[in-house]
């Protein structure tokens, strides 16, 4: 069985995030079952692990933040990743008594769960990492081979994997616009033309209908059951949520 949350917490900076990290840790020590998360967010400019030892990370930080976006650093690996009000967040917490082994088997699973609900939907879904790509990946989901719409990373703990991403519903272009100053300061070569969305493949296509094709498909591996988090999960994120928001350049 698997739990089905589509409920996020925007008005609550790095909220979306503790929680994450509050669900993974709880699915590892047994007191949460496998939880599958697909919800809007806040604007939000996720970090990874490189990112914050790059030596402009402090200034990255900044430029997301002078475009309007909460700079937090996330739970999986990768580069600097965009979301906003047209993008789903994606956040996949499974059990796993040894998680080391299944790395692999988990990317392949998500990338080819997302790859052929789109393709359900009419898109031409192909897995692997566009040339130029941001935040490359070899289980991002592209477009025709051209733009990328979905780009996801993995985390590990004692007890269970988390998977987390980005689905870029709408709004690739304003993707570009935000990571070309973030990127700058971080040094890292792009070709902004390869941030696309499956709005501009699937005119007309909302996040409520990505959401249900996903659904679909996850349907298929296992039972699905639609919840909430537990206060007591959404306590402890309130709780870690401060540790997720990225520093300003002078406290970086």
């Amino acid at each position: 069985m698997i739990r089905i949350v589509t409920d996020s917490h925007p008005s609550e900076p790095g909220l979306d995030t503790g929680i994450s990290h509050a669900v993974l840790r709880a699915v590892g020590e047994g007191r949460l079952g496998e939880t599958f998360r697909i919800h809007r967010t806040e604007r939000t400019v996720a970090f990874g692990r490189q990112d914050r030892v790059a030596a402009g990370y402090g200034a990255a930080v900044d430029a997301a933040r002078s475009a309007g976006y909460l700079p937090v650093e996330r739970l999986a690996g990768g580069r600097a990743a965009v979301f906003h009000e047209d993008t789903l967040a994606l956040s996949w917490a499974i059990p796993d008594p040894d998680p080391r082994r299944r790395i692999t088997a988990r990317f392949e699973t998500i990338s080819g769960l997302l790859a052929t609900a789109f393709a359900d939907m009419g898109a031409d879904a192909r897995i692997g990492a566009v040339p130029g790509e941001y935040c490359r990946g070899e289980y991002s989901v592209n477009i025709a081979g051209r733009s990328k719409v979905m780009g996801v990373g993995q985390r590990l703990v004692r007890g269970a994997a988390h998977l987390g991403g980005v689905i870029v519903v709408d709004g690739g272009l304003r993707i570009a616009k935000v990571l070309r100053p973030v990127y700058r300061a971080l040094s890292l070569d792009w070709d902004a033309r390869t941030s696309g969305d499956l709005a501009d493949h699937l005119p007309g296509i909302s996040s409520r209908d990505v959401i249900d094709a996903v659904l679909r498909r996850l349907a298929t591996m296992d039972t699905l059951v639609e919840d909430s988090i537990p206060d007591w999960v959404v306590a402890e994120g309130r709780r870690l949520a401060p540790d997720h928001i990225a520093p300003t350049a002078s406290s970086a």
